[in-house]
C-alpha cells in the first residue's frame, strides 16, 4: 500500500507522517517504509540540496520542474518500487500532488503535460491514499519561518521566500485536486493539534483499510 502526505509548508504534514510510521511498526516491524520527496533516494538527497537551496533564485519553472521529476522518477525505481513489491507499507511526504501544486497552480505550467510526466516518471505507481492536511497560507508560511529559524535550517527555504500569493495558489491546488478524487483523499484541518489531526488520519485510514492499523487495545 502507498500513502502520501500533502499540503503547503509548514503544514505539520512531517509530523504525520512519523506518527503514522511508528504505529504500524509498533505492532508489525519492518512492514512499513517512510521515506520522502525531494531526497528519498542517494540521487534524490543530491537533487534535494539544490531544489530547496534559497540562494538559488535563479532556477527557471521548467528546470525546477525536471529536477523534481529526476527525483521521482530514481525514487520510484530505487526505494518505492522494491519497497512495495516486498509487500511493505509505503508512506511518502510528498508524491506527485506535490508537482501539479506547486509547479502548476503555483508556477503555472500546464496541468496536463504535469501529468503527462509524472506518469513517466511514475510508471503508474500511484497512492492508494493521499492524507491532505489542509492550512491556511498564512499560518503555514509563519510556522514554516519559526521552524527554519529554530532548527537553523541555512540550506533549506527556497519555497518558504516565495510571495504569500504563491501559497495561497498552492493550497487552492491542493483543495482542487483533492476534490477531483474524494475517493483517495482524505483531507483533514491542519490548524488543529496534532493529536486530533493523527485520530482524524487513524480513522480515516481505518475506515478504507481496517486491516492497516492496529487494533485500538494495541495501538
Amino acid at each position: 500500500m502507498l500513502i502520501t502526505f500533502e499540503g503547503i509548508e509548514g503544514c505539520g504534514k512531517s509530523t504525520q507522517c512519523r506518527l503514522l510510521f511508528d504505529l504500524i511498526e509498533k505492532t508489525r516491524p519492518g512492514s512499513a517504509l517512510l521515506t520522502r520527496e525531494p531526497g528519498g533516494s542517494r540521487l534524490g538527497r543530491k537533487l534535494r540540496s539544490i531544489l530547496l537551496d534559497p540562494t538559488n533564485t535563479g532556477l527557471c519553472s521548467e528546470a525546477e520542474l525536471f529536477l523534481y521529476l529526476s527525483d521521482r522518477a530514481q525514487h520510484r525505481a530505487e526505494i518505492i518500487k522494491p519497497a512495495l513489491q516486498a509487500g511493505r507499507t509505503v508512506i511518502i511526504d510528498r508524491f506527485t500532488d506535490s508537482t501539479l501544486a506547486y509547479q502548476g497552480y503555483g508556477r503555472g505550467l500546464d496541468l496536463m503535460t504535469l501529468k503527462n510526466l509524472n506518469e513517466l516518471a511514475v510508471q503508474g505507481t500511484r497512492p492508494d491514499l493521499s492524507v491532505l492536511i489542509d492550512l491556511p497560507a498564512e499560518i503555514g508560511l509563519r510556522r514554516a519561518l519559526t521552524r527554519n529559524r529554530l532548527l537553523q535550517q541555512t540550506d533549506e527555504g527556497r519555497f518558504e521566500a516565495e510571495e504569500l500569493s504563491f501559497h495561497h495558489r498552492v493550497r487552492l491546488g491542493f483543495l482542487e485536486l483533492a476534490a477531483k478524487e474524494p475517493g483517495r483523499f482524505l483531507v483533514l484541518d491542519g490548524s488543529s493539534d496534532r493529536e486530533v489531526i493523527f485520530a482524524g488520519i487513524k480513522q480515516g485510514i481505518g475506515d478504507r483499510f481496517p486491516l492497516l492499523l492496529p487494533a485500538p487495545d494495541q495501538a
